[in-house]
């Protein structure tokens, strides 16, 4: 399990984002279970802020679907399938591809020697088993890619979907780490033979055993029970309050 311990935030502009990306970490990699729910005050408390960012960072997510509001009560998380979890990774893999098509033919000689360093810097981190380095390692990797496509709109929609991955989670397993420095290397190359099969089937690869990887540890931490698949197929939040 990912060490998921709370961090104490300064006050700053981007506060509610970064308790957001704090909450969406906890419901993506199963801390906190759907139908539990998130309570202001104490995720406040834990993390150093007033209540304002965490209701700030709560509306952000509930336009999200990872959380609902229950009038009076307060909000709790959303039911959250298999499925829903192959569509994530599954958007963030045509994404990716799409961009692939335009970075492809704009990387020259200069910014494939920087991308090979970003994988230097990545293998490094992993060896060192350092999981924040892994993590940096890995955002600059697809940021190097995303910049060089020049495509700022998709992008932004891949950045949004990649939002919902507990990226320490696999940062801090040894295997997805020596996988994804596989991954890292043939896409190197594929970008400077020009070869977009090879590309396409490295994000793929990269995707689906994402998926693979969030499901199998979200089955090991109980999230799919009879109980939760219950509710979801009736479209109500497991703990939600019945009339």
């Amino acid at each position: 399990m990912a060490d998921l311990t709370p961090t104490r935030l300064a006050q700053r502009p981007q506060l509610s984002e970064e308790v957001a990306d704090h909450v969406r970490t906890r419901i993506m990699s199963g801390e906190v279970r759907p139908g539990d729910f998130i309570r202001l005050d104490e995720t406040a408390a834990a993390l150093g802020v007033s209540v304002t960012p965490v209701r700030e960072a709560l509306l952000t997510l509930r336009g999200e679907g990872l959380v609902d509001l229950v009038p009076r009560r307060g909000y709790l998380v959303s039911p959250m399938s298999r499925k829903d979890i192959e569509d994530i990774f599954w958007l963030q893999a045509e994404l990716s591809k799409r961009i692939i098509d335009r970075a492809i033919t704009r990387f020259d000689a200069e910014s494939l020697n920087f991308h090979a360093t970003l994988i230097d810097d990545f293998e490094s981190a992993s060896a060192a088993g350092d999981a924040d380095g892994v993590v940096r390692a890995q955002y600059a990797i697809h940021r190097s890619i995303n910049r060089t496509s020049q495509s700022d709109k998709l992008s932004r929609f891949l950045s949004n979907a990649a939002r919902y991955m507990p990226y320490r989670l696999y940062a801090e397993d040894p295997v997805w780490r020596e996988n994804a420095l596989k991954d890292n290397r043939r896409m190197l190359n594929a970008l400077r033979e020009g070869d977009v099969a090879t590309a396409h089937q490295v994000v793929d690869a990269e995707f689906s055993g994402g998926a693979r990887l969030l499901i199998e540890h979200l089955e090991r931490a109980g999230i799919w029970d009879d109980d939760d698949n219950a509710a979801t197929s009736t479209g109500e939040p497991a703990g939600a309050a019945t009339s």
